[in-house]
């Protein structure tokens, strides 16, 4: 019986979201990038921090400029809603090789830490190749490889859907019940459970207050994953004495 329980609870893979999760990459790259495509086709956008932060409820880039030009009274047709991607992604992809979009504290630590225990890691994310691509070669010196990556452009629909997570789960051959789901959002922990994951939540600053009352279905809430001499405040769920989140942790949340 325990060799048993001690293989229950063994953590075999951590399927990491991207946007706020990996990396601080929504108000720093996603938002001046969309300002920028915006100025560019000359639509009457701008999104400042506080708007984003409204806008990020929505799953999506290309969704959310659709919805927030129809609450604006703007038709976008399909063709200015490709161009809008397209530029942006461009500028996003600059900003990123210029170094504006960083690790969010803990990340480098525990990716580290799951790679030396032989822990499958792997990316799911609702953002588009190139510019998860772009990320990864811009942060590769400083983490370990990935053992997979499943993006937008592999599904059919993204978070909250679980199809990102239920493609990924097929890919790596991991036992839902033995892995976990690193998220940021609602949606993401939504598109989670349907998958059977359970998942630790790291909320963003802008949307922390949200998240803290509304991620009842997550098996934890901090404000961060926590490095040495900047531990991470817990919000809801189990607690740990080191203020960092671990893979001894983790597996306390099977």
């Amino acid at each position: 019986m325990p060799l048993l329980l001690l293989k229950v609870n063994r953590l075999s893979a951590v399927f990491w979201d991207v946007d706020g999760t990996l990396a601080d990459t929504e108000m720093d790259g996603h938002r001046p990038a969309f300002n920028m495509a915006f100025k560019e086709l000359d639509l009457p956008f701008i999104w400042d921090e506080a708007l984003y932060n409204k806008l990020l409820a929505i799953p999506g880039g290309l969704r959310r400029v659709k919805l927030h030009a129809e609450a604006c009274g703007v038709t976008l047709t399909q063709d200015q809603l490709h161009q809008v991607r397209d530029r942006k992604r461009l500028y996003y992809l600059e900003r990123v090789r210029q170094g504006h979009v960083q690790l969010r504290p803990g990340v480098r630590r525990l990716l580290q830490e799951l790679h030396h225990a032989g822990v499958q890691q792997w990316i799911v994310t609702s953002s588009g190749s190139a510019s998860v691509m772009a990320l990864l070669e811009q942060i590769q010196k400083q983490i370990p490889s990935f053992d997979g990556v499943v993006t937008s452009d592999d599904v059919a629909s993204g978070k909250p859907a679980p199809d990102g997570y239920l493609l990924a789960l097929k890919r790596s051959g991991a036992n839902s019940a033995a892995s976990l789901a690193l998220e940021d959002s609602a949606a993401g922990l939504s598109a989670a459970s349907a998958a059977d994951l359970r998942c630790l939540l790291t909320p963003s600053s802008w949307d922390a207050a949200t998240l803290r009352d509304a991620g009842g279905e997550a098996a934890a809430v901090w404000d961060h994953l926590g490095d040495p001499g900047h531990p991470a405040t817990l919000f809801s769920g189990a607690s740990c004495q080191e203020g960092s989140v671990t893979l001894k942790y983790l597996e306390t949340l099977l």
